[in-house]
């Protein structure tokens, strides 16, 4: 190769190298954005700025969950010089093992950086920092960021508000909008609502140097956003009336569900055992928790939406609105009780008079009544087959609510049970049973169950004449409408004429004359009409489940309520006057009787229940 050749080559080299060069520092900083954000983030913090989350009022305006300042403490490893750790700790009311074990868990966070802000400790009160903050020129390394906790304002309605906790890595897999040591609902009204509640988190930019320390706003604030607070919600509850159930129910076990028929509204919801739900805010969060999870009696379990139980005499009220309908018995139609229905293996009932008809089996909540109307139903000719008639019974009974989850907005809601064809078919084989095996039905036993919701929810529809609106714990939420379907009206299959009957019985059940065999006559009040019907659920388990459901005014019902007592016998014993009270309380805001509020608050049936086990 000639000499000039070789100089060609070696200078074409050089060009290709030179533009190849030149290409690439042009797509390094023209094209390419992520060295130039790579060299930003060396220079740049960017500090989360967490918005207040929205506020919880009950029905009435009166704040049910408010926000207080807590303080997170943040340490950047390679800046912090030797300190007093007694000191420090004494201050903080933590102890130096505490302390220590905080520095030694920085190590183990996720992203974890010596030279950048790491959280050390969590949710310090503000009384804590206070003293903390003389102090803290003493602390070189040392950050704090202020955050918001929430802050109970009465400790009740634990299961309905719900609380709050720290984001898992699930979560923050699935939604880009949380990172690593964010807060989010977990439960109750704070996790339905999360998304409207939690608001929008806002960021500083901060320029640092190459020890990350900041010196100072970025571009003069140009790139920052504020946090945006969490909307508002008006609840539905009543504060007082809540306060009031949660007090009839202490140291008892089962619910409280109350309902405003015409809106579907829930006005309170009690399940017992509760909480204070501000046992689970702040640092002791975690250990309280565990606590309650611990608990045999099971405080954190929503009784209201969640326990399954039988309806009991309850469910006769469906069975006579069914048989109306398909007209297999009508409001004259009596049968004799002798002590109970005798055919088959039989089923019990107490003493009352007899005959009744229709409304006065209500009244009594005769069973043997129900076990003809069952029956009559069950075996109907126009259905052909013992199962085509159960088929058609469920479809009836599913229209009031029960064997499904209603939607209230709530999480964890269970659908209840109501059986069908195939599992009979399954537990006794095809053909191998009658109206006659599955006789427990007509008096609410057997294999239903339903939830205190949907019982209150049943109680709504008879008081509506047909229709209920899907029970709702929220009523309004700032800036924006609720969700159209707790609007919509859901209608049963039950001609909306037989439920006059039904309420006449249930009007009875509860203001009939003495000796006439009405059940629920210690609900009675003088000056408002109470429409109600007892139950004495079967407990295979141990003594049986105190149960009743009522409206009132009978004329213009305000109020729908079920209440379940569990092992505490008969339904007038303790469930009827709970009801009895809730309402005078809600419709009056007072109480005439005295006597009976001093009884139920005083009871004490767990140690019944332990002495009886």
């Amino acid at each position: 190769m000639s000499e000039n050749r070789r100089k060609t080559v070696i200078s074409i080299i050089i060009a290709l190298a030179f533009f190849a060069i030149i290409g690439k520092l042009f797509y390094i900083q023209v094209i390419d954005s992520s060295y130039k954000f790579s060299a930003a983030n060396n220079v740049l913090r960017y500090v989360t700025q967490y918005p207040a989350r929205g506020l919880i009022l009950d029905r009435n305006g009166i704040p049910l969950v408010t926000n207080k300042t807590a303080y997170d403490i943040l340490i950047v490893k390679k800046q912090v010089k030797p300190f007093d750790t007694l000191e420090f700790a004494n201050l903080l009311g933590l102890t130096v093992e505490q302390v220590k074990q905080a520095f030694i868990d920085v190590t183990k966070q996720r992203g974890y950086s010596p030279r950048k802000a790491v959280v050390l400790l969590k949710q310090i009160p503000a009384e804590r920092y206070a003293r903390l903050q003389e102090m803290l020129y003493k602390y070189q390394g040392f950050e704090i960021q202020p955050r918001t906790i929430r802050n109970y304002e009465k400790p009740i309605a634990a299961h309905v508000l719900g609380y709050v906790g720290e984001v898992d890595e699930n979560k923050i897999k699935s939604d880009p909008y949380y990172q690593l040591g964010d807060y989010i609902g977990i439960n109750g009204l704070e996790r339905s609502y999360e998304s409207v509640l939690r608001g929008k988190k806002g960021v500083k930019v901060f320029l640092v140097d190459v020890h990350n320390r900041i010196k100072g706003s970025y571009e003069n604030g140009k790139y920052d956003s504020l946090a945006v607070p969490g909307k508002n919600i008006t609840s539905t509850l009543d504060v007082k009336l809540q306060e009031y159930g949660e007090k009839l129910m202490k140291n008892k076990i089962g619910s409280i569900v109350a309902i405003e028929p015409k809106t579907g509204e829930v006005l309170a919801m009690i399940s017992s055992p509760t909480y204070d739900p501000n046992l689970l805010v702040g640092r002791e969060r975690a250990f309280n928790f565990r606590s309650l999870l611990n608990d045999t009696l099971k405080p954190i379990f929503n009784r209201s939406i969640m326990a399954l139980y039988p309806p009991g005499s309850t469910f006769k009220v469906v069975n006579a609105l069914i048989g109306l309908q398909e007209k297999v018995v009508a409001p004259y139609t009596k049968y004799e009780c002798h002590g109970g229905y005798t055919i088959g293996r039989g089923v019990g009932c107490h003493h009352h008079p007899s005959p009744v008809n229709l409304i006065q089996s209500i009244q009594v909540s005769c069973n043997t009544y129900y076990c003809h109307v069952f029956r009559n139903i069950i075996d109907k000719k126009d259905f052909g087959s013992v199962e085509d008639g159960l088929n058609a019974w469920k479809k009836h009974v599913l229209s009031f609510g029960y064997g499904k989850k209603l939607g209230i907005d709530l999480p964890n809601e269970l659908n209840g049970i109501v059986p069908s064809v195939s599992f009979y078919n399954k537990y006794f084989r095809r053909g191998g049973w009658s109206s006659l095996t599955i006789i427990s039905l007509a008096i609410g036993q057997g294999e239903l169950a339903v939830t205190p919701l949907q019982m209150a929810n049943l109680v709504a529809t008879i008081a509506n004449k047909g229709f209920y609106k899907t029970p709702h714990v929220v009523k309004s939420i700032e800036g924006q409408s609720i969700d159209e379907k707790f609007t919509q009206n859901h209608y049963t299959t039950i001609d909306s004429s037989y439920f006059d009957y039904i309420i006449e019985g249930m009007d009875l059940a509860v203001n009939g004359e003495p000796g006439s065999g009405s059940t629920a006559r210690i609900a009675a009040l003088p000056d408002i009409r109470i429409c109600g019907k007892t139950g004495t659920a079967q407990n295979p388990h141990g003594k049986d489940h105190s149960v009743f459901f009522a409206f009132a005014p009978k004329d213009d019902p305000k109020i729908a309520i079920s209440v379940y007592v569990e092992n505490a016998g008969y339904g007038a014993t303790w469930a009827a006057p709970i009801a009895s009270l809730m309402i005078e309380k809600y419709l009056k805001d007072t109480i005439s009787r005295p006597w009976l509020e001093k009884y139920i608050m005083e009871a004490n049936l767990l140690d019944r229940r332990a002495k009886a086990n």
